[in-house]
């Protein structure tokens, strides 16, 4: 709420104020007339001046600022408190990051250092959801965003919800898959780790059509992020895709990194990590099909700047309508002048009739 500058709601009524000055000032003229002539009056000229002569000299000016205020108070100035409602169309957002083993490559940078792209891909969808002028991002507040991460298979791990701070939350604790040992130092969880070096991108299609499908908003979009081929899974990406047209869901399909080799970290025989380059594939035939089957677009991210540029336009590309209603609470404000006026006419009036009386 914004307090406004004082207004008035007459004020065409405030052209009188030249007349009642002009009215005084002819009162002025016409008073200074001497009502009886002397031959001389230098004798009195010494006399000292007594208070109430002085009172009475200022008399006029004190009808005239009465009249000015009780001018000013027909005028009915008020000052009105804004308060400006917004209402906005939400835009739903389901995003869908691969978090498969090749994500693991350090071919991205973050404040001036190497960094894989899993941490890169954190860093810049926070921007994207909480906002980096710096970058920009303007943040995403009216939009409801959910969060499905994917390897081998596909999870789910935030509705979509405006709660952007919990989504960040979740954010931060997505990673790669990792070996665990037990105690002995045997790993416990191989299988598992080998299917999640795969990627499932057809399922993630999927599952995010299905969180979609109930929430009641007027534009719905994918933001679906892969560095691999769709070799997981049991949903076919074109097939989801097709689903996701008729349903009126866009989706924006971005490809990280390059088909070629990039540098992974891997422990050395002394324990040390260090970094090999291993080859990655990158199936940008399959992400562009599914962006243009659903109206939507592809995009390359090669490093980071890459993928903030492709979040900033993807950020330009669905942007919340916003409709902005302005409703002003008025306050009147005239009592005050209306009281001021009246007290000093009163004034002049009552001392005009005694104390400051004049005979002609």
């Amino acid at each position: 709420m914004i307090e406004t500058w004082p207004t008035f709601r007459a004020p065409e009524f405030l052209a009188l104020l030249p007349v009642a000055a002009g009215t005084v000032y002819y009162a002025l003229r016409r008073a200074a007339r001497p009502t009886v002539l002397y031959s001389s009056v230098a004798d009195l000229r010494g006399l000292p001046v007594s208070w109430a002569h002085r009172l009475k000299q200022a008399m006029p000016y004190v009808r005239m600022l009465g009249l000015g205020c009780l001018i000013v108070a027909l005028a009915r100035p008020q000052q009105g408190i804004t308060e400006t409602l917004l209402r906005t169309e939400g835009i739903a957002i389901q995003a869908a990051l691969d978090t498969s083993g090749s994500m693991d490559a350090m071919d991205f940078t973050l404040d001036g250092k190497r960094s894989s792209r899993m941490e890169a891909v954190k860093r810049v969808f926070t921007e994207f959801v909480a906002g980096a002028p710096a970058a920009s991002l303007a943040g995403r507040p009216d939009d409801p965003i959910g969060l499905v991460a994917f390897g081998g298979y596909a999870d789910s791990r935030c509705p979509l919800t405006l709660d952007h701070g919990a989504l960040v939350e979740v954010v931060k604790t997505l990673d790669t898959p990792k070996l665990l040992e037990d105690r002995r130092g045997n790993v416990v969880n191989e299988d598992l780790w080998r299917e999640e070096q795969r990627t499932a991108i057809g399922d993630a299609i999927a599952l995010s059509l299905g969180r979609l499908k109930e929430i009641p908003a007027k534009s719905k979009v994918i933001v679906l992020l892969s560095d691999g081929v769709n070799n997981a899974g049991v949903a076919d990406p074109v097939e989801a895709a097709r689903a996701a047209k008729e349903m009126g869901i866009r989706i924006y399909s971005i490809g990280i990194g390059q088909t070629g080799s990039a540098l992974f970290p891997v422990p050395d025989r002394f324990g040390k990590t260090v970094l090999r380059p291993m080859d990655v594939e990158l199936d940008e035939r399959l992400l562009k099909e599914v962006a243009s089957l659903t109206g939507g677009q592809y995009f390359n991210a090669k490093d980071t700047e890459a993928l903030r540029k492709v979040y900033a336009e993807i950020d330009r590309l669905e942007r919340t309508e916003t409709e902005r209603r302005v409703f002003t609470d008025y306050h009147e404000r005239y009592p005050a002048p209306l009281l001021a006026g009246l007290v000093l006419l009163l004034l002049d009036g009552v001392l005009a009739a005694t104390r400051l009386r004049t005979l002609p």
